[in-house]
């Protein structure tokens, strides 16, 4: 192109005479700005035509990549400069690769085009080996991609990438040559080649297909493993791919020499005890004395070590480690090395990404400040604290350095719809036929606040709710919530069926006292009507009873409707640590509670109240993508003058105890008052499975067990099991629950199956 530019420019040129420039023109340029253009050509009307200067602006405006063609006119001093621009990418298809629209617009991202960007051969030749590489990178042989141009008009065109995948490989043995003391089991869990399992399409089992890409880290993750093991001396080759192309199967050999396995025979830290005295790390150690060696402890150690020494402020500290090995025992003695460099203080924090919350939104929930001393837990805390809050679907911070002791703390946030007008229904075994809707915003115009309206409609239970909330008063520690509701209940037995109807509010106020421990109290006011209505069937059969026997209305009383007042004020202390708001795969929730119930109204009770939620990921354990939930609560009520019926603690239903119905225990089929239960204990174990990914949808084990009495906990005792599965949609969680019950006796109201909106484990 360069020599192209030259010989034009030297043939206008030729034709131009030394004459003075009277005018300038641009034509059919809409790329670059006239700002430019007259920079570029670095003439100006009344200087003396410079054949040189000319020759040296149409070669800069070339560069510019902007232009395929340039003509120069010179027309008594009137000088005209006539563009011929490149076209511009007004579309881009890619077909027979990818399906959903959201991973094609992913592989635009990746192949670096875009509409508007400018069409030049070397961009479309890269993006088509681009496209090439990853589908070998996925196992497919001999892939084919051929490129349509199409021109739309003069300055746009139109450009197909058509995609026809090549022959998959599949491996149908991989062998591990030399491992006699590991399993293929244990390969498969950290390889992502793999020998090709009966039901390969089932969930877990190994599908054999080959991953190019991954063969050259293979090795050394199996290597990894041994470390890990204990086996220092351990040697893997990089493996050998046999493929037949005839029947597109291939076979996997991996060579291995895997030595003796050591344990671990000493520890020493050697640290500055100014910073961190090594005496309070050692105990905390994953690496045990006289256990056998783990490579992967090792690391934990070391970032444990380099934690402990970052949060005194020295953010570039560098912890180094030496294995000194005594293969005549097989024992190991590791040797930790600290260099702490300089403290170093927080320059500045910048956040990028947030185009609707605000700026002190963001600033809030970041631990560091600048002319803070640096801080690794408060950095680490920063994020999940960030990922809590609701407002954003990713959370990404950075360090910048900006010398030896400064730094710039970078917040890229990609911001979520926190905004959603909902309407929705389903059937559960218990409500029926279930309408839904709502309309919530939990990051009102940026500002952090909270405010929702919702409705739930069934055939058992009617809810209404408003609030609104201030998670961080005036950017402060306290937080807040008005909340105004009415709900309708009913419960079914054979013998009668009531009806709760509870309207009124709350008002609460909390301050985080620690971090992620929070304390407060909230005022709640509720008028409740309770309402009775006896089959006649039973009526009849009690009339008759009380005509026998005039003793028995004393001793088999019936509930009779009644309205009451409950005035209640419940101090609470929370504490939550997880990663996420809806999906959590790390951390603790923990709460406990004491309602008081006789700030004036007409009931008076205590109920104390506990709950704690641990989640756990094990993909750094499996390298799979599976969570661990376990949850316990327990609620107790104590009679401190008046506990009506509708106070009574209930059993059953998603929240507390799957595979039986919603207020199953007590279930009171006889029909006659009975005293409210007043213990109340379950637990549930489950383990979460992906099942698509992209769409935030997975699916899980679970088990139940539960227990409640009037006077002791164990009056009834009952346990559920079953499968669900789970959608974060833009609507809030969102749950299929397909339980059965598991020590059910006869007369238990049991359900198969529930629908469950807006609620989480």
């Amino acid at each position: 192109m360069k020599n192209k530019v030259v010989l034009l420019s030297l043939a206008c040129a030729t034709a131009l005479s030394a004459n003075t420039i009277k005018s300038i023109e641009y034509k059919d340029v809409n790329k670059i700005s006239p700002q430019i253009l007259n920079e570029t050509l670095n003439m100006n009307v009344g200087d003396e035509l410079d054949e040189n200067k000319l020759n040296d602006a149409v070669i800069n405006f070339y560069k510019q990549g902007y232009f395929e063609d340039i003509k120069v006119i010179n027309e008594n001093g009137n000088l005209k400069l006539i563009f011929k621009e490149k076209p511009s990418i007004a579309s881009i298809d890619i077909k027979g690769y990818k399906s959903r629209a959201e991973d094609i617009d992913t592989l635009k991202t990746v192949l670096r085009l875009k509409k508007g960007s400018m069409y030049t051969e070397k961009k479309v030749k890269e993006a088509k080996e681009k496209l090439l590489s990853m589908l070998e990178s996925e196992g497919y042989i001999n892939s084919v991609v051929e490129t349509e141009v199409e021109k739309i008009n003069e300055q746009s065109l139109k450009l197909t990438f058509n995609v026809n995948k090549g022959d998959e490989i599949i491996i149908k043995k991989a062998n591990y040559h030399g491992a006699d003391k590991l399993e293929q089991d244990e390969f498969d869990h950290v390889t992502a080649n793999k020998e090709k399992e009966f039901a390969s399409w089932w969930f877990g089992q190994n599908d054999g297909e080959v991953k190019i890409d991954q063969l050259k880290y293979d090795a050394r993750r199996i290597n990894d493993l041994y470390y890990e093991k204990g086996y220092l001396d351990a040697q893997v080759k990089e493996p050998f791919l046999d493929i037949d192309f005839a029947s597109n199967q291939a076979k996997l050999d991996f060579f291995i020499t895997e030595g003796e396995k050591y344990t671990t025979n000493d520890i020493k830290i050697y640290l500055d005890s100014s910073i961190v005295d090594p005496a309070t790390i050692y105990p905390e150690l994953k690496l045990i004395v006289g256990n056998t060696f783990n490579i992967k402890k090792l690391r934990q150690d070391q970032d444990y070590i380099k934690t402990q020494v970052a949060n005194q402020g020295y953010a570039f500290a560098d912890v180094r480690f030496d294995l000194k090995k005594n293969e005549k025992e097989q024992k190991v003695d590791v040797v930790f090395n600290v260099i702490p460099g300089k403290k170093v203080y927080i320059n500045d924090v910048k956040i990028s990404g947030n185009n609707r919350t605000l700026d002190r939104v963001i600033r809030r929930d970041v631990y560091l400040a600048p002319g803070d001393l640096y801080n690794l837990t408060d950095f680490k805390d920063s994020t999940n604290k960030l990922k809590r809050s609701r407002f954003f679907e990713d959370v990404q911070i950075e360090e910048k350095r900006v010398s030896d002791t400064k730094m710039d703390i970078v917040v890229k946030v990609t911001e979520a719809p926190t905004g959603s007008l909902m309407l929705g229904g389903g059937y559960g075994s218990y409500d029926k036929f279930m309408v839904n809707g709502s309309v919530s915003d939990v990051n009102i115009f940026g500002s952090g606040l909270a405010l929702s309206l919702s409705a739930d409609l069934s055939a058992r239970s009617n809810r209404f709710e408003l609030s609104l909330k201030n998670p961080a008063i005036n950017d402060s520690n306290y937080n807040g919530e008005v909340e105004i509701h009415s709900t309708e209940s009913e419960i079914n037995r054979d013998t009668y069926d009531s009806t709760i109807d509870t309207k009124g509010f709350s008002v609460a106020l909390g301050r985080e006292l620690v971090r992620n421990l929070y304390a407060g109290a909230r005022y709640r006011l509720d008028f409740i009507s309770e309402n009775y209505d006896y089959s006649s069937t039973f009526l009849s059969e009690y009339n008759t009873n009380v005509a026998n026997d005039p003793d028995f209305a004393k001793s088999h009383q019936l509930y009779k409707d009644q309205d009451y007042t409950s005035s209640s004020i419940t101090p609470y202390l929370n504490y939550d640590n997880t990663d996420d708001y809806y999906f959590p795969r790390e951390g603790y929730r923990a709460g406990i509670s004491a309602e008081y119930a006789g700030v004036g109204g007409d009931s008076k009770y205590i109920k104390p109240s506990a709950y704690l939620k641990y989640f756990y990921s094990l993909e750094d354990l499996t390298e799979l993508d599976w969570v661990l939930r376990l949850k316990t609560q327990m609620k107790i009520l104590i009679d401190n003058g008046q506990i009506n019926q509708g106070d009574s603690l209930y059993l059953g239903g998603p929240k507390t105890l799957r595979g039986y119905k919603s207020y199953a225990f007590p279930s009171n089929e006889k029909g006659y008052k009975t005293e409210p239960y007043k213990n109340m204990w379950a637990s549930s174990a489950e383990m979460s499975f992906p099942l698509i990914p992209s769409a935030k949808m997975r699916w899980g084990v679970f088990y139940d067990y539960g227990m409640i009495g009037q006077d002791t906990f164990n009056d009834v005792e009952r346990s559920g099991a079953g499968l669900l599965l789970e959608w974060i949609s833009p609507m809030g969680p969102l749950q299929l629950i397909f339980a059965r019950a598991l020590d059910d006796e006869p007369g238990d109201d049991t359900s198969s199956f529930e629908f469950s909106l807006g609620a989480s484990f």
